[in-house]
């Protein structure tokens, strides 16, 4: 599904160049659940923004279900983003006096679905993140954190994308409230989705199937993680 070769990203400020990441180079199967963790600095958002299509790399090679993304321009990575790719952040990015149905039904405003069909689709997607029914004509700014970064899930859910990225969902979070997201996250990778969780806290990174350590924008551990209890 993910397969990245070599990725090197330099940024350029006057005449000072920061190589951010140093020839990247790994692949992600459809179904996975991946966690790449690493301190400031270390990379992580640079190759977040990559593979989200919100960067390019400076030079290798990006693929995503066998299209090279790294060649695409500024229409076409718009048109992966919308598309191939379901984006939850830490800071759940809804709109506080809209409902939650209103939320998740957003991405399919432009598409061409009828009002019906939109709401039996969103409905159908925060059912899948596990949201309380109750809440569903609930204005987001009533809702807990917790329930927020469910909608944000659900939100992600909406046009069936190819994978779903994760940038430091928990960041807002509790920690009790940390792990109930996290585990909603396990139960969408148990029926199949393709995850991506971006995170600097190994606590959060254990909750995946394999963790990806970026350091100083070289990969500096790629494993298999030991406690993942699917």
């Amino acid at each position: 599904m993910i397969e990245c070769k070599n990725l090197v990203k330099i940024y350029k400020n006057g005449d000072v160049e920061t190589m951010a990441l140093k020839g990247v180079s790994f692949h992600i199967e459809e179904g996975e659940f991946v966690a790449i963790i690493g301190p400031s600095g270390s990379g992580k958002s640079t190759l977040m923004h990559i593979l989200g299509a919100l960067d390019s790399p400076t030079s290798g090679e990006y693929f995503l279900d066998g299209q090279e993304v790294s060649k695409l321009n500024d229409d076409e990575l718009s048109e992966i983003r919308k598309n191939k790719i379901g984006f939850v952040f830490q800071a759940f990015n809804l709109l506080p006096r809209a409902t939650v149905l209103r939320n998740v039904m957003l991405p399919l405003l432009y598409t061409g679905t009828s009002q019906q069909e939109r709401e039996e689709q969103a409905i159908k997607c925060l059912r899948y993140a596990g949201m309380e029914e109750s809440k569903f004509h609930n204005r987001s700014n009533q809702l807990s954190g917790g329930q927020m970064q469910r909608v944000a899930i659900a939100r992600a859910l909406i046009n069936n994308p190819s994978i779903i990225l994760a940038d430091e969902p928990t960041g807002n979070l509790d920690t009790k409230t940390s792990h109930v997201v996290m585990q909603a996250f396990q139960e969408l990778h148990r029926k199949g989705h393709t995850i991506i969780l971006i995170t600097h806290e190994q606590e959060i990174a254990e909750f995946a199937r394999r963790i990806i350590s970026v350091r100083d924008g070289v990969i500096e551990k790629d494993a298999i993680n030991e406690k993942y209890h699917a």
